[in-house]
C-alpha cells in the first residue's frame, strides 16, 4: 500500500511517528457511460458557461457563492492558509468507548508505526486497550482540518474521521408516542434472542454485485462484448473539435472567419505576384497552361492552346477586379473582428 500521508501522534510531551493508509476500498463494479448506438464513450467536459469554452485543470480557481455575490479564491491564497502545513494528529481528549457516536464516524485509515523503535506506539495502543477509552483528536488532511478519533483494530492503531457536529442535520420528526405492553416487549426479546450470535463479517456478502459479476462473466464467454480502443474513437483535430460537438464564442468564429478567408488568398496569389494584378494574371494563365500540358500527357491526347483574343484580356481585367474586390472584403472581415 501507499501511505498518503505522514506525521506524527502528539501528547503532551510524547511524539509517535506514523504514516496514514487507507484502510477500505469499494468492491462495487464500476461503470462508464457509452453511447447506445456505437458504444462510444461519453465523456464529462468542464465547459465554461459565459465563452463556451472547454477549460482545463490548470485555469480553474475555486469560488464560493453566498447567493448573491461570488467570490474567487486561487490556489496561491489557499495554500498560503496554515492549515496546509500542518503534519500532527494532536490528541486533545480521552473519553470512554461508549461516548462516540457511531453516527459521527467517517472514513477509516491504519496507522504504522515508523523508525527503528514502535515503543512509543505499542504504549499507546496498550494505554487505550487497558483504560477502555478512545483518543479524539484534530488533524490536516487534504487542506482540510479533521476532527477524529484514534481506536485500536488488532495490533494496530486506526484513525477514523469524525463528522463536526454542525454537520448533523437537525429533524422535526419521530415515533408516535405508542404503548408498549409488556407482553409484547418479551415477545420482541425472545424474537432478539433466536437471532442472536457472535457478529462475524466475513459471513455477509453482497447479492447483488455477485449477480453482476456472474452477468459479466457470462456476457464476456458468449462473445456480447466490443473492442475497448473502439469506444474512444478516433481524434478529431481542433478545427473538427470546435466545429463538430463544442460550443464556440462570437469572437471564435469571428477570428476563425477571417483567418479561413486570409488563407484562401493567399493560396490563390504567390508570393511573387503581390506587386501587380498584370503579373497575377499572367502567372495564373502560364499555371493554367503547365495544368493543361500534364494533363495531356497523363491521358495521352495533345493540349492546344486556346488564341489570345480581346474578350480573354478583359476576363482577365475583370479577374483583377474580383481579386480587388475580395481584398477589400477581407479587410471588412478584420473590421468586423475588430467591431466584435
Amino acid at each position: 500500500m501507499r501511505a498518503i500521508w505522514s506525521g506524527e501522534i502528539t501528547f503532551g510531551l510524547v511524539n509517535v511517528p506514523v504514516k496514514l493508509y487507507g484502510a477500505t476500498r469499494s468492491h462495487d463494479i464500476s461503470f462508464h457511460q457509452v453511447h447506445d448506438e456505437d458504444h462510444g464513450r461519453i465523456r464529462y467536459q468542464r465547459t465554461c458557461e459565459v465563452c463556451g469554452r472547454e477549460i482545463d485543470y490548470e485555469h480553474i480557481d475555486k469560488a464560493y457563492d453566498d447567493g448573491d455575490k461570488t467570490v474567487v479564491l486561487t490556489d496561491e491564497e489557499l495554500d498560503a492558509l496554515p492549515a496546509e502545513d500542518n503534519d500532527e494528529i494532536d490528541v486533545v481528549q480521552f473519553v470512554p468507548n461508549e461516548q462516540v457516536d457511531p453516527i459521527l464516524l467517517g472514513s477509516s485509515y491504519f496507522l504504522e508505526p515508523v523508525g527503528r523503535s514502535s515503543k512509543a506506539y505499542v504504549l499507546l495502543r496498550r494505554t487505550l486497550e487497558e483504560t477502555e477509552r478512545t483518543a479524539v483528536v484534530t488533524f490536516t488532511l487534504r487542506t482540510k482540518t479533521r476532527l477524529g478519533v484514534l481506536r485500536i483494530h488488532g495490533d494496530l492503531l486506526a484513525l477514523q474521521t469524525l463528522r463536526w457536529p454542525k454537520d448533523l442535520k437537525e429533524v422535526d420528526f419521530g415515533p408516535s408516542k405508542s404503548k408498549i405492553s409488556a407482553k409484547e416487549l418479551k415477545m420482541s426479546a425472545s424474537l432478539v434472542e433466536q437471532f442472536s450470535g457472535d457478529f462475524d463479517p466475513e459471513q455477509f456478502t453482497d447479492e447483488y454485485q455477485a449477480q453482476l459479476r456472474e452477468l459479466l462473466d457470462a456476457k464476456l464467454e458468449q462473445g456480447e462484448s466490443v473492442d475497448t480502443e473502439a469506444t474512444f474513437g478516433k481524434e478529431s483535430s481542433e478545427e473538427d473539435s470546435a466545429e463538430g460537438g463544442k460550443v464556440i464564442s462570437l469572437m471564435d468564429a469571428l477570428e476563425r472567419s477571417v483567418r479561413k478567408r486570409r488563407g484562401a488568398q493567399e493560396s490563390e496569389e504567390p508570393e511573387e505576384s503581390k506587386g501587380s494584378d498584370s503579373k497575377s494574371s499572367s502567372t495564373k494563365s502560364t499555371s493554367t497552361k503547365k495544368t493543361g500540358t500534364q494533363k495531356a500527357k497523363k491521358t495521352g491526347t495533345k493540349k492546344t492552346e486556346p488564341k489570345k483574343t480581346e474578350s480573354g484580356k478583359s476576363g482577365a481585367k475583370k479577374t483583377a477586379s474580383k481579386k480587388d474586390g475580395a481584398k477589400k472584403t477581407g479587410g471588412k472581415s478584420s473590421g468586423a473582428k475588430k467591431s466584435a
